[in-house]
């Protein structure tokens, strides 16, 4: 690891706490290229005013009815009572000169902000016309380079910056920049990393709630607002909204410091969460995009920020696809050899080590350790694993900062992935060192701080040369689906071992609650509902019942039945499951995806038969597509009566070597729903299955709509029997 030069601790954490504290969203003041004045409503009195106003209007301002004329005034005030987004800006002339305000409401008043459209660069009519292309270039982007690289060039081209980057932080808040545009003089930043500190965190926070942010000249003299406390609170008032917003003078030190004369930030926001940001510089000089420019500039952001996370998941999901189908070839096995678990997993031709990319594998089951692979020696797996627990680490691609003891293991256990299994026994990976060259943006270690009157303040660093770090002890990260499996896998065996003393109905029955989720995952908008009722006759059966997020928020709900009970039928039914899912992951809808998943049983499972319905649903819009592979139909109750969808099913899977399933189309709209069950539900023997599909149908139309309650009343009336398993989904509208 890097020597690294150890600062004045305690003058540095003074200085943290002192950045920490500083009033970036209440500064007292603007930057000067524009006026502020905040009003109250809907008299429009002046309350509070920039320091500049008399500049911009030539005399002190009391209301804004004295610096507009009727026709700006009406339209102003029809603006208040709308979303004041749609307002922005409302282009007005003072003095001969035209002017946008932009109005924003904070602590009681509203802000207006008042800046020349005089000065402002321009990149025109033909420019803004091209938009809708610039946005197919984004859309159209299938990796992260793509995007952000697209998204870089654009906002250049759109604002005229001399350097424009993308730059993402990572879990620690260090920030690397992973595309960039720039003058062909400039040095290139592309690839180069900015500490944590660079950022303090309650500028971050800022960032996640304001996505703009312009420093015209970064040499600039703060303008102060007059009075400087709101009337209203007797506090500062919050201009945390505000475009003209003074920054912190740390701040504009760091951009002197790097020679930046002018810049702009646009966040980027993935789910709610700050991502990271597109930083822009310039050099050549003051820079003041029109607001036009960066209201368009914004909209980029903003919608990169919403494909982030598609074009990222894109980018994993082979790797997600492959880990699932070695998932449910473990899983299998895991049904197959209840007793002899820990061989199974650790001799067969799918092992534990072949479910993660890792360079070893440690199996503890019943008290014995098996090891495959590369591994630490094996008098120290069991220590090691016990003490990344305890350290609350389970999952880290830097075993030695959870562990410093286990420093000398990194050739083979830099990075470690542990799942307990229940009581001592566990599973755990092992990644070895992987040597990063890391090309920081001056050397990240070094913290300065400056000597003022009130005590310490953080300094920020003058120098921006890169500075190369060689990262040790540290492997490649585990993915997000990788520790999913692994605890899987370790759910398989836990649920297994419960029962394994015992006989096979009680294994059979652990077995069960691994193929049927817990709980069902959120779908926004809707809410489902399952139950799972066992037949008395076997503990477990051949019914299953899934959710399987899509790309895009699309969510699959699956029911299927394999044929038979049993043991025997519930490895087959984990198979299907699992295979399924990773064919509904890859599959352009749920016909095609069952297609695949019977050519799965037509070449691994021949003499095996099952039926599945599938349900894709876009909760956006509520429309559904749904594909049926021999099972019964899925009940659709609307505000019109009851209606089987009964369209577009096929042959049950494992009867035919190629069966083309079809597809069906509907939306839930209002109280519509949709119940899922299967045949155990409504046989009734000598009365027949129609008898019973009428009286379920009779049932549901008084049924309440809500799922859970759904499902209460169906059993309650319809009262099934025994013989066989009952599963039923419901889903509504929320």
């Amino acid at each position: 690891m890097s020597d690294r030069p150890v600062p004045d601790a305690a003058g540095v954490d003074e200085a943290l706490l002192r950045c920490a504290d500083e009033p970036i969203a209440v500064p007292g003041a603007i930057q000067p290229h524009g006026v502020l004045l905040a009003v109250t409503e809907p008299d429009l009195d002046v309350v509070i005013a920039s320091a500049n106003a008399t500049t911009m209007f030539g005399r002190p301002v009391d209301a804004l009815d004295e610096v507009l004329d009727d026709a700006d005034l009406d339209r102003l005030r029809d603006g208040l009572a709308g979303d004041l987004a749609e307002v922005n800006p409302l282009r007005v002339r003072v003095g001969g000169a035209e002017v946008d305000v932009v109005l924003h409401r904070a602590d009681g008043l509203l802000l207006t902000e008042w800046e020349p459209v005089s000065g402002a660069g321009q990149a025109g009519v033909a420019w803004h016309r091209r938009l809708p292309t610039v946005l197919q270039r984004l859309a159209a982007a299938t990796t992260l380079d793509d995007l952000t690289q697209v998204l870089a060039r654009d906002v250049r081209g759109l604002t005229g910056f001399d350097r424009v980057m993308v730059y993402r932080f990572d879990a620690e808040w260090n920030g690397e920049v992973i595309a960039e545009d720039r003058r062909e003089d400039l040095e290139p930043f592309f690839g180069l990393r900015y500490p944590a500190g660079d950022i303090p965190a309650q500028a971050r926070a800022l960032y996640a709630t304001n996505w703009m942010r312009l420093i015209p000249d970064a040499g600039y003299q703060r303008v102060p607002l007059e009075p400087a406390a709101n009337p209203l609170t007797g506090r500062p008032l919050d201009l945390s909204g505000a475009m003209l917003r003074s920054v912190s003078p740390v701040h504009l030190e760091y951009l002197a410091n790097m020679g930046v004369v002018a810049s702009m930030s646009i966040s980027l926001i993935d789910r709610g969460r700050l991502w990271g940001l597109i930083a822009c510089h310039h050099y050549a000089g003051a820079h003041r995009p029109s607001y036009a420019d960066r209201t368009a500039a914004e909209f980029l952001g903003r919608t990169a920020s919403l494909l982030l996370h598609t074009t990222v998941a894109a980018g994993e999901r082979s790797g997600v696809v492959e880990v699932a189908q070695r998932q449910a070839q473990l899983a299998a096995v895991v049904g197959r050899t209840p007793r002899e678990l820990a061989a199974a997993l650790t001799r067969g031709e799918v092992t534990a080590l072949d479910l993660l990319p890792a360079g070893g594998a440690a199996v503890r089951i019943n008290r014995q350790l098996r090891l495959l692979g590369a591994t630490p020696p094996a008098e120290r797996v069991e220590p090691l694993v016990r003490a990344l627990l305890a350290a609350g680490a389970p999952v880290t691609d830097a075993v030695s900062r959870a562990v410093p003891g286990a420093a000398d293991l990194a050739d083979t256990a830099s990075g470690a992935l542990v799942v307990p299994v229940g009581g001592d026994d566990f599973l755990a990976w092992f990644r070895p060192e992987t040597l990063r060259e890391v090309a920081w943006a001056g050397n990240p270690h070094l913290s300065k701080t400056t000597q003022t009157e009130d005590g310490p303040r953080l300094s920020p660093r003058r120098s921006f040369d890169a500075w190369s770090e060689t990262v040790r002890e540290t492997s490649v990260p585990w993915q997000a689906h990788e520790v999913v499996a692994a605890r899987t896998l370790a759910a398989d065996l836990a649920a297994a071992a419960l029962s394994r003393a015992s006989e096979d109905d009680r294994l059979s029955t652990a077995l069960q609650r691994t193929l049927l989720l817990e709980d069902l995952p959120k779908v926004p908008g809707f809410a489902l509902a399952a139950r799972y009722l066992p037949s008395s006759e076997d503990v477990v059966g051949g019914d299953w019942y899934d959710l399987v997020p899509l790309p895009g928020g699309r969510v699959s709900i699956v029911l299927g039945d394999v044929a038979g009970h049993g043991l025997a039928a519930a490895a087959i039914t984990a198979q299907l499951r699992h295979a399924l899912r990773a064919h509904l992951l890859r599959a352009s809808g749920p016909g095609v995806a069952l297609d695949g998943l019977n050519e799965v049983i037509a070449a691994l499972l021949p003499g095996e038969m099952a039926t599945a319905v599938v349900v894709e649903l876009d909760p956006s819009t509520g429309e559904v597509v749904l594909a049926s592979a021999g099972h019964l139909p899925v009940l659709h109750v609307t505000t019109t009566g009851t209606h089987l969808l009964a369209d577009g099913r096929g042959p049950a899977l494992g009867l035919l070597d190629s069966a083309g399933y079809r597809e069906t189309r509907v939306r839930l709209a209002g109280e519509d729903r949709l119940l899922l069950f299967s045949d155990g539900l409504v046989e009734r023997g000598r009365d027949g299955l129609a008898a019973g599909l009428e009286a379920l149908r009779d049932v549901v139309r008084l049924a309440p709509a809500e799922p859970q309650a759904l499902l209460d009343a169906v059993l309650t009336a319809i009262d099934p029997p025994d013989t066989d398993d009952v599963t039923l989904v419901g889903i509504a509208r929320a």
